[in-house]
């Protein structure tokens, strides 16, 4: 669904259509799921989807008989867990959920509300469905409560006392107790396409409720918009309306440009095409800098790929790769930071996990450079393909099972850890490739410590 106008991520939402509580305020009073006037609101709050027809993406989510289609049409009565990167649409989905089944809505949120206010809306929801009426508690950024905060739901929900739909960006299975998530529908959302941005930004620009016609858009200025979304759209159409309100408060033609949306958010257009030249261009020459340990360069292409959007999971995959393929054994460590970084990408999202990829890069860029792991699995390799893949010495093969003995298999071996230095002379490789190094450390980093210890082992195992 994506509709993307989630007041959620760290950030408290601006005129939403059903939040109106006074900044600061710790619980959101109740209003009606409908009939609220958004007059003067941002641009993102009037287009925010008023119906199911109005969303956009997460169509995994939304196909005919799905649990999410039928909680927004109203046929479903299972609480739900939304989890997905900021900009998902978490909060506007409770209200359409509120709005199909006529139920009231009330919001909380874990930043500010705690127990006292949990068992207030509780309370109040109790008092409601003996006269008739049911609720709908959407809870943003659930995974800051604390467990006896999501305690104090359970029997809220479980006795269906409120339809719970609780918002969080990390994964729910590590952050929400059991008992909860037990008891409730896990529903996994998606950053919007490209394709999903444009057709919000076309929407906003000829829809009433957004900018009604009064000003066209360009080809250039709508890719760029798309660019600075990176799957969100309140962002998209946020800086839209800057840039409809530049054009309108000044002589001629209303057309928002690509000068004026650079004008307006006060961010350079980056030339850089994600299915042309350019994206091979910048990506090749960030790998080249940090191969090269140019930190600075590695990170100014970092930016150009963050900032023209770049999926960070490609950002995050080139990173693991290099921190193999460049660094290697001399510094282990890289990639397990790599490694880190690709996981709050995926836990986190964007744009906090843009610092993760700024450290990750960082320190593949930094660390002592080896290729040598590359090499031993190329070497490697290549004798395989070549045909040098003899039979394995019948002391090394699988004596697990009956009738092994008789083949002459595992016969023979002898276990390290028997030995007090845990190493001992015993032939490993098949016949044609005894004596062959693969393996050549460098003396660069860590592995100036392995060259000695390397070749004290070949000796040893060899004999």
């Amino acid at each position: 669904m994506n509709d993307w106008l989630d007041s959620s991520d760290d950030e408290p939402a601006q005129g939403g259509l059903f939040e109106s509580a006074a900044p600061g305020a710790d619980r959101v009073d109740s209003v009606p799921a409908s009939g609220v006037s958004v007059l003067g609101a941002p641009l993102a709050v009037r287009m925010r989807p008023q119906s199911l027809g109005e969303v956009v993406g997460q169509d995994h989510l939304l196909g005919p008989g799905a649990p999410l289609r039928r909680l927004v049409e109203g046929s479903g009565a299972s609480s739900v867990l939304l989890y997905g990167p900021p900009g998902t649409g978490k909060t506007t989905l409770a209200s359409l959920i509120s709005q199909a089944t006529g139920r009231r809505f009330e919001a909380l949120s874990a930043l500010s509300a705690g127990v006292k206010d949990v068992r207030a809306v509780i309370d109040l929801a109790r008092r409601r469905l003996v006269a008739g009426e049911q609720t709908v508690l959407f809870i943003d950024e659930v995974h800051r409560f604390s467990k006896t905060q999501q305690d104090a739901l359970l029997s809220a929900v479980e006795n269906r006392i409120v339809l719970l739909v609780a918002a969080t960006t990390e994964n729910p299975s590590f952050s929400v107790v059991s008992p909860l998530l037990s008891r409730s529908l896990v529903l996994q959302l998606q950053s919007l396409t490209d394709d999903d941005i444009r057709q919000v930004l076309d929407r906003a620009v000829t829809d009433p409720r957004g900018l009604g016609g009064t000003v066209s858009l360009t080809e250039d200025a709508e890719n760029h918009l798309v660019r600075l979304a990176g799957g969100d759209a309140r962002r998209a159409l946020t800086a839209l309306e800057a840039a409809a309100g530049t054009v309108l408060d000044r002589d001629g033609d209303p057309v928002v440009d690509l000068a004026a949306v650079e004008s307006s958010v006060d961010e350079a257009a980056v030339r850089y095409d994600r299915d042309g030249d350019q994206h091979y261009d910048v990506t090749s020459a960030f790998i080249k800098s940090l191969r090269g340990s140019d930190v600075d360069a590695a990170l100014h292409y970092l930016a150009r790929m963050i900032v023209a959007g770049e999926d960070p999971r490609f950002i995050a995959r080139r990173l693991m790769i290099h921190a193999s393929e460049d660094v290697g054994m001399a510094d282990p460590t890289a990639l397990q930071t790599a490694t880190a970084a690709a996981q709050v990408v995926q836990l986190v999202g964007m744009p906090e996990a843009q610092l993760a990829l700024a450290q990750a890069t960082i320190h593949i860029a930094t660390a002592p450079k080896s290729g040598a792991v590359t090499a031993a699995l190329g070497a490697a390799m290549a004798d395989v393909r070549a045909g040098k893949a003899g039979a394995v010495p019948a002391h090394l093969r699988d004596g697990h099972y009956a009738g092994a003995a008789k083949l002459g298999n595992a016969i023979g071996y002898k276990y390290p850890h028997d030995n007090p230095d845990g190493v001992l002379a015993q032939q490993y490789p098949p016949d044609e490739l005894v004596g062959v190094d693969y393996y050549d450390p460098t003396t660069h980093g860590v592995e100036r410590e392995l060259t000695t210890r390397v070749g004290k082992l070949r000796r040893i195992v060899r004999g």
